[in-house]
């Protein structure tokens, strides 16, 4: 009986402690509700509720909160992609003349502005989606059409590249690999990564976003002596303050005036294409090397689809050591892997080759079984020039050349050329008291090659006078010809120069209108053995 009154008295406790007036908690400690977990844990609310209540305290009435929470505003999916664009602008506006000036540039050209914005339907949204993730003014997916007009194939006379148009070392500097397959800069996954990672680069050291577009033009370096310049002067230092090249002048006005079309296109007059609001391609990975057209036929897709989603690839097969992953239209890439794996023919029917010493087109086309006009014409090699060793060279798949591309190869190929010597069959007399080796030296040729081809042996004495038969470039070997005597010949009989020359001038006297007769003066065959010996000496025949 005494256990069941004391677990009546608790309860009442209880009760007592837990029944409050709504409100009324921060006026009554004694009856407050538990603050915290820990409360309730270490039963403070029992030590509460002992010192606030006795047994004979009325219960407080037990009341009712409303809980119903202030209405949410609903947020609408964006429309298409120029409405989700606008929504993210967040650089302030550029004001002034020049903004005004590229709008009117713009408006008036309305085929233009049809043309760029429906090429950008391919590559926006991939680029929208980076601009988000990486919390970026939208501002930014613009800065294509500034550049290059969205053609990711567009390159400057400066030699920039691609949709965002990289200079050759700055993509180097942000791994844009760069070599007779592929021009990452062109590629739309790499250029888009490295463009952002660069602007966010520039964005943290100007701290302004105008100053870092302007650094993407001029270059930082040039941004950064701008700055220095005016705050000796004690000058602004903000991007329409700096002194600066007209190109990066108009830079963000061009950009500021993309920006106000695209936000209000009915006030210029100009029509967007509707760009849906969702993914235009999708990411494959390849594991084996594959020809483009093998590609294409398994996505249903032409080659000219495939190369503009694909733009890097500057050959008729994907490496996939070098370039694993491709684009496909969305709805095309789950039709490529269905197909692949019902695919049983060859995958590839080109390799890269290594050519392993120096030749011509024709001998290393000889080497891989192709004509010599088929290896120049998908390696691009001009005519008249030779084949360095080291050269990679894309050659069909057969016999020994019949595996995939190493990623050695395929990320470091390159084509070295130097200018193709032609040699020609010349005959020359020995000198006085000369052997085959001083004669090989004074036209600059090996010893060896000289005795090979006289079938002699290299330090054979020759009779003066002796015919020799050496092989000299084409230059040289005309101009030998055209100085049949030595000059310590010519240097002997001074006088039958003088008397020769005489009789030239003479005979023109006697020679009517029309029919004039020339002779080669003193002067003009001097000038004729020079060259000679200056070819001969820059031009060494090794073996």
């Amino acid at each position: 009986m005494a256990i069941g009154l004391a677990t009546l008295a608790v309860c009442t406790l209880l009760l007592g402690g837990c029944a409050t007036v709504p409100g009324d908690a921060g006026n009554t400690p004694a009856n407050a509700a538990p603050t915290s977990r820990s409360e309730l844990r270490n039963g403070d609310v029992l030590a509460k509720g002992r010192s606030g209540a006795s047994d004979s305290s009325p219960l407080s009435p037990i009341g009712t909160v409303d809980t119903r929470f202030a209405p949410v505003a609903t947020l609408s999916a964006p429309a298409d992609m120029w409405d989700r664009i606008r929504r993210g602008f967040a650089m302030p506006d550029l004001q002034g003349d020049l903004v005004r000036d590229r709008e009117q540039w713009y408006a008036s050209r309305p085929d233009y502005i049809e043309r760029m914005t429906g090429r950008s339907g391919r590559y926006i949204f991939h680029i929208v989606e980076e601009i988000e993730r990486r919390n970026m003014p939208m501002e930014l997916a613009l800065l294509p059409f500034i550049e290059s007009a969205f053609n990711p194939q567009a390159v400057s006379s400066a030699r920039a590249a691609g949709m965002w148009q990289f200079m050759p070392a700055t993509g180097q500097s942000f791994d844009l690999k760069q070599n007779i397959f592929r021009d990452d800069r062109r590629d739309v996954l790499a250029s888009t990564r490295a463009a952002l990672d660069y602007l966010q680069q520039l964005h943290n050291r100007f701290g302004d976003w105008h100053l870092a577009l302007a650094a993407y033009n001029w270059g930082q370096g040039n941004v950064n002596r701008a700055i220095t310049r005016n705050q000796r002067e004690g000058k602004p230092t903000g991007y329409t303050d700096l002194n600066m090249p007209l190109e990066t002048r108009m830079y963000v006005p061009k950009l500021q005036a993309v920006k106000n079309i695209i936000a209000n296109p009915e006030a210029f007059n100009a029509q967007l294409p509707l760009i849906g609001n969702h993914p235009f391609f999708d990411t494959v990975t390849l594991d084996r090397d594959m020809d483009v057209s093998v590609i294409a036929q398994l996505s249903g897709i032409s080659e000219q689809d495939f190369r503009a989603l694909n733009p890097s690839i500057k050959h008729p097969v994907v490496m996939a050591a070098g370039t694993p992953n491709i684009l496909l239209p969305w709805d095309s890439a789950a039709v490529f892997m269905n197909n692949l794996q019902a695919h049983r023919g060859p995958l590839a029917s080109w390799t890269a080759w290594v050519v392993p010493s120096t030749m011509t087109a024709e001998q290393a086309a000889s080497r891989v079984g192709m004509s010599e006009q088929a290896l120049r014409s998908v390696n691009n090699i001009p005519p008249r020039m030779l084949v360095r060793a080291g050269s990679s060279l894309l050659v069909p798949r057969s016999g020994q050349h019949d595996n995939d591309v190493s990623e050695q190869v395929a990320d470091n190929g390159h084509l070295s050329l130097q200018p193709e010597i032609v040699l020609k069959r010349t005959t020359v007399k020995a000198r006085k008291g000369e052997n085959l080796a001083k004669l090989a030296n004074r036209y600059g040729l090996s010893p060896v090659s000289v005795a090979d081809w006289n079938k002699m042996a290299v330090n054979a004495r020759l009779k003066p006078g002796q015919r020799i038969t050496l092989l000299l470039p084409q230059r040289a070997s005309k101009a030998l010809m055209a100085t049949p005597r030595p000059a310590a010949a010519r240097a002997k009989a001074p006088g039958k120069a003088r008397a020769l020359a005489k009789s030239t001038q003479a005979r023109k006297k006697a020679t009517a209108p029309g029919k004039r007769v020339t002779a080669p003066s003193t002067r003009a065959t001097a000038k004729a053995k020079k060259p000679v010996q200056r070819v001969a000496a820059s031009n060494k025949v090794r073996q």
